[in-house]
């Protein structure tokens, strides 16, 4: 492990994040901004993607082709759809999905194009490491199925569509495509999530109420992670 690509989708998922670094190099790159800087005797390198698959799959890319990270971990917020995650809590994916990538007009599942699947593993060793650090800090956390997409679920008969389709425990807008990424590029991934918000509550009532104190409870996960990775 020589450099660590630590993502969020957006500015608030990562400014809890920067405030573990100090001398940060920023690189201007794509119409994005890079934040280089060392944890100990590790490299990271820090960003934040922009919402969506497309911004999402640009900014991975980048970090492991330009910047030659060999390790991303993702950290940020999701809907929650599974009954027992409450807003705050945390999830680690073993499986992702694209909810709306959809061609079953030629036969296909849901979720599925030729030369690719419905479901995208992500790595077990840091999942397990994840889950070695929720019971290690007494912090509850699930692992479960999220599903990606673009666009903000708050209906009802939407989630219940991508809950039954997809055996989905959240959903968000990025993971999917970042582990698609590193699955294609042969990079260990994590993706790690807060719940900030149910997907079938209005969308204006808690997802700006909550947004922060979710993203700095992921972030504070990630870094007990980035601590272990360190030993």
């Amino acid at each position: 492990m020589n450099k660590i690509a630590i993502m969020g989708a957006m500015e608030e998922e990562i400014a809890p994040l920067l405030e573990y670094f100090s001398d940060i190099n920023v690189v201007q790159y794509a119409n994005n901004k890079y934040y280089e800087a060392k944890f100990g005797e590790l490299n990271v390198v820090i960003a934040y993607s922009k919402i969506g698959k497309v911004f999402s799959t640009l900014t991975a890319s980048t970090m492991i082709q330009k910047f030659g990270c060999d390790t991303l971990l993702f950290s940020g917020v999701a809907g929650g759809i599974n009954p027992k995650l409450k807003i705050g809590d945390l999830i680690v994916a073993n499986q992702l999905s694209q909810h709306d990538l959809d061609i079953t007009a030629f036969g296909h599942p849901h979720g599925y194009v030729p030369g690719g699947n419905v479901y995208v593993n992500t790595d077990k060793k840091l999942k397990e490491i994840a889950l070695d650090v929720a019971k290690e800090n007494n912090i509850t956390i699930i692992e479960g199925i999220i599903a990606t997409g673009d666009q903000f679920v708050c209906d009802e008969t939407r989630k219940a569509f991508i809950e039954k389709t997809f055996n989905a425990d959240a959903l968000e807008m990025e993971g999917a495509s970042v582990a698609v990424v590193c699955d294609a590029l042969q990079v260990p991934c994590l993706i790690l999530r807060a719940i900030s918000d149910t997907a079938d509550m209005d969308a204006g009532f808690n997802f700006d109420a909550f947004l922060e104190t979710s993203a700095k409870n992921s972030a504070e996960f990630l870094i007990k992670i980035i601590k272990k990775l360190q030993k």
